[in-house]
């Protein structure tokens, strides 16, 4: 608060634009362009979710904590929460949608509904796009904070090191035992 002898110059602070015209952009989501114009400053879930309808993302906490929005962008997972969709334009952008190929659900799905790995269902696209790129992650060597650098072969992965890489995604259920067992029988069909 300004002393007596102060005043505060309401010239001094340039007027914020009260108007921001939507941009044209290209997101090339689960195979498909879409040719959106939206404003600059909408995230990727609430573009996905609210523009292009594919509702199987879902909106936990809208602050990257929790997962549930995960998904992969050029294969790599990201929160979509956490970022704007204008930084996607012509990127491959895929979601729990996009993981079944020809009608077959992707492997990793089905291993979720042999092994009963969720239960309310609401972090489980987010949980499946993450162990899906945890799969082309450890296929790439790429280390954790377990391996320290090591470079391991997908049929080492033990369930301490996919729960290390999962532990970004949160299932309020406690879903995680039958999670890990999900993830653990695709990397041994892939061994």
């Amino acid at each position: 608060m300004p002393q007596d002898d102060q005043t505060l110059d309401a010239t001094a602070v340039p007027d914020a634009p009260s108007y921001v015209p939507p941009q044209a952009l290209t997101l090339r989501i689960n195979g498909a362009e879409h040719q959106l114009n939206i404003e600059p400053r909408v995230t990727l879930l609430d573009a996905l979710r609210e523009v292009t309808h594919l509702t199987g993302t879902k909106k936990g906490c809208d602050r990257g904590q929790c997962g549930a929005c995960t998904v992969l962008v050029d294969g790599q997972r990201i929160n979509s929460c956490l970022t704007l969709a204008v930084m996607h334009d012509g990127r491959e952008i895929t979601t729990v949608e996009g993981l079944a190929h020809e009608g077959e659900p992707h492997p990793m799905q089905q291993a979720f509904m042999d092994c009963d790995g969720f239960q309310c269902g609401y972090c489980t696209p987010g949980q499946l796009c993450s162990a899906v790129a945890l799969l082309d992650e450890v296929k790439q060597h790429q280390a954790s904070a377990l391996t320290e650098g090591q470079q391991l072969e997908p049929g080492q992965l033990s369930d301490d090191e996919i729960r290390e890489r999962m532990s970004g995604n949160l299932c309020r259920c406690g879903a995680y035992p039958n999670i890990v067992k999900a993830i653990r029988s695709v990397v041994l069909r892939q061994a």
